[in-house]
């Protein structure tokens, strides 16, 4: 059997830099493109990859010659920086979105879009669907269902776009993310000995470790649509709806030495460093609105055979012990490569990007 060529864009992101050496594993012929803003933002050695240095607004249709799956990863996943509005940020991810899509539509290329749960973003109690009304709450998850949108207009019987909706996603990567909540409390606890809250901890948050995003996609690579409908699957498990104050509790159970303590306590004095990294402007008064548990039950459904193998405890576990390995200290755990908003700004500060994000010659 012949094998198949796979593009991933954002190749040197955060599951880029996992994914591709994953498919090249598993016998994928696989390139990455990647205009290089994180390339450089490495945590312990990654995996040698296939990468063209290219932005994907440049790539044409020869970038595409024989290519039989387009997986999209490119995208900004962080609030506006600088003095930019959320339109200048997020729409040219919107366009070049959907413009790649069409070239792929054109050239028969299956297409797969990494989307994202928080799209659901306040939701009352219940549990969501795929079906489920959406109410995104920030720039980031309205371009995400901006994008969904997009696609199920351009799907008819020769393109069926498919659209993986990620839980939050948490796990190693030698591009680390420690922006992302659960791997923040990780570094927080093994450099700190303590996990400080920006918000309450009420809120609800579907999760899914990074290995099992992996294990979605090659799945998605391999299925075939029955229809001419869009694909649009939650990815996850039923098991790993938590609230935020749960998460912290299983490391208090693996670490039990750690503080839990909350930005907001008159006892907790961050220095100012400390409060960029921590802070989200989205929640106020320690109140995070963004909730919601999302069901997973879709996706084994259309995927035959595929569940995740990394419950959230299991899954912290791992992370604790490859962080560990790499002799984290609180220096570097708190460096910006390893916060995209922190790490864009100082780009744009610095003026090595342009106000329409590409880099200054």
């Amino acid at each position: 059997m012949e094998t198949k060529k796979i593009l991933v864009t954002g190749s040197l992101g955060y599951i880029g830099s996992v994914l591709t050496p994953y498919l090249t594993k598993n016998n994928y012929e696989c390139i990455g493109y990647d205009t290089g803003f994180f390339k450089d933002c490495i945590l312990y050695l990654p995996e040698e990859q296939k990468t063209v240095f290219k932005d994907v607004r440049q790539m044409a249709e020869y970038d595409l010659k024989d290519i039989d799956v387009l997986i999209h990863l490119a995208g900004i996943s962080n609030d506006p920086f600088g003095k930019l509005k959320s339109e200048e940020v997020y729409d040219p991810t919107l366009n070049y979105s959907l413009r790649l899509a069409e070239i792929c539509k054109k050239l028969g290329v299956k297409f797969i879009f990494a989307s994202s749960c928080s799209i659901y973003g306040k939701a009352s109690e219940g549990i969501l669907t795929e079906d489920s009304p959406a109410n995104p709450q920030t720039p980031y998850s309205m371009n995400k269902l901006q994008i969904e949108d997009g696609l199920k207009h351009i799907t008819n019987r020769d393109f069926s776009p498919i659209m993986l909706r990620f839980a939050t996603v948490f796990g190693p990567s030698p591009r680390m993310r420690f922006d992302l909540f659960i791997n923040m409390f990780a570094g927080m606890a093994l450099t700190m000995n303590k996990i400080v809250l920006n918000s309450d901890g009420k809120a609800w948050r579907p999760n899914i470790y990074i290995k099992d995003v992996l294990k979605s996609v090659k799945y998605a690579m391999e299925y075939d649509p029955l229809d001419s409908e869009p694909i649009v699957l939650n990815v996850g498990d039923n098991s790993a709806n938590f609230r935020v104050i749960d998460i912290t509790n299983m490391f208090k159970e693996i670490l039990p030495k750690v503080e839990i303590t909350f930005l907001l306590k008159e006892n907790f004095k961050p220095s100012s460093s400390d409060y960029e990294l921590i802070k989200d402007k989205k929640i106020q008064d320690g109140v995070d609105k963004r909730t919601y548990k999302v069901s997973f039950e879709k996706i084994k459904k259309t995927f035959k055979g595929f569940h995740c193998d990394w419950p959230v405890k299991k899954g912290i576990k791992n992370l604790i012990k490859i962080l560990a390995a790499t002799e984290l200290t609180e220096k570097k755990f708190k460096d910006i490569n390893f916060y995209r908003l922190q790490k864009f700004e100082y780009l744009f500060q610095h003026r090595y990007i342009s106000k329409e994000l590409y880099w200054n010659k």
